[in-house]
């Protein structure tokens, strides 16, 4: 069996997978609201679903729980391999063995991404101590990018920081190897190999553009933080405005860290939630509510136009993520008046969360695809320990 478990800052999901071609999913689940008060871990398997409070207090007595609750579901020594996303790994991009000098080096890189490293190691460590013999894998989500032509890649600071490994890296790269694959089982080769935009719209929230396969260009860029605005995430942003608010309050690093990756995006503009559904619910009582909700479409749109412009057209444009999989009205307002491109929405389908829901003779062909980052991660932990 493979376990796979991906780390995020305030939840941990988990798949649970039996070997064989296809893989099958045995169980899945994921622990919430960690360090807040409320902790749930929430399950499925087979025909039963639960949802079970549990006590933690912070992210290592949640992974406790979680480690705990799992021995009493499945036998320990029927799991061969664990496989866990890992968001940054800077030079390390390809999936890898997690070795002593692997873990370290990702020790050493966690001033780079402070706010998934940590806990992303918390994991691995927790299980290396609970099943010493279980071989572990990460698997970055930088990789899908790496390939990204030189010219995306670079940032225009002076040459000497690329020693540092500063330039573009782009993240969602698990979700968006798994979109490519399935849009070719739904759509064929042809089309996988087409112009393809891939917004991936959650929480964090990401533009990637596809040519022959191939990541082409990303929104998010040497960290996770830039791109687009997202719930608590400012996107990119100018840096003159970084250096007065640094002035202004008299930020230390770590404080300006937290408000550009905690305090702005969405829930910045509103003042009230970085929630799309909380959002959505306020903005006609509420201006700023309102405000942002139109400048994340707004910018949204504005990207694809650009992604369009760098691929010399358009043929699919595909939404996924959480915003991207159930919010109609996000998804009909980002591509409104955008027929000049050939994206055209039904409305019906579009209303229905229809797997495709672009028009007949709308030019582009615009689809709904559910990522499953899990299922990716297994499927690459399986091929590389098949090789082994």
């Amino acid at each position: 069996m493979i376990l796979t478990i991906n780390g995020g800052s305030s939840s941990i999901k988990f798949a649970l997978y039996q070997t064989g071609n296809p893989l099958v999913k045995i169980m899945s689940g994921q622990v919430t609201r960690i360090g807040l008060p409320g902790v749930q871990l929430i399950f499925k398997q087979k025909e039963e679903q639960d949802t079970v409070s549990i006590k933690a207090t912070d992210y290592l007595s949640a992974i406790d729980h979680l480690m705990k609750w799992l021995d009493l579901k499945v036998d320990p020594k029927k799991i061969k391999v664990i496989g866990h996303r890992v968001v940054h790994g800077m030079q390390h991009t390809a999936p890898a063995l997690i070795t002593p000098a692997l873990l370290a080096d990702l020790k050493e890189i966690i001033p780079y991404d402070p706010d998934h490293l940590p806990n992303e190691i918390k994991l691995i460590e927790a299980f290396q101590k609970r099943h010493p013999k279980t071989r572990q894998y990460a698997c970055f989500d930088t990789f899908f990018h790496q390939d990204m032509p030189t010219v995306a890649k670079l940032l225009p600071i002076p040459r000497r920081f690329g020693k540092h490994g500063i330039h573009k890296y782009g993240f969602h790269g698990i979700s968006c190897q798994y979109l490519m694959d399935e849009l070719e089982k739904i759509a064929g080769k042809k089309a996988a190999h087409g112009r393809v935009i891939i917004a991936h719209l959650g929480n964090g929230a990401s533009l990637t553009a596809v040519y022959k396969g191939k990541s082409t260009d990303t929104s998010m860029g040497f960290t996770p933080a830039g791109g687009l605005p997202m719930s608590s995430r400012s996107g990119d942003l100018d840096p003159g405005v970084a250096w007065v608010m640094i002035k202004k309050e008299k930020l230390t690093p770590n404080q300006f860290n937290q408000l550009i990756n905690h305090e702005s995006g969405l829930l910045g503009i509103s003042g009230t939630s970085g929630d799309m559904g909380d959002l959505l619910k306020q903005e006609d009582n509420d201006t700023k509510a309102a405000d942002a909700v139109n400048h994340f479409c707004y910018q949204l749109k504005k990207w694809i136009g650009a992604y369009s412009a760098v691929l010399g057209g358009l043929d699919t444009l595909i939404f996924s993520g959480g915003i991207g999989e159930n919010v109609p009205i996000i998804r009909s307002r980002i591509c409104e008046n955008m027929g000049f491109l050939g994206i055209e929405l039904d409305k019906k389908l579009n209303n229905k969360n229809n797997d495709l829901i672009s028009t007949a003779t709308g030019k582009v062909t615009v689809r709904i695809i559910p990522t499953d980052e899990e299922w990716m991660i297994a499927k690459t932990v399986s091929g590389m320990t098949a090789r082994q």
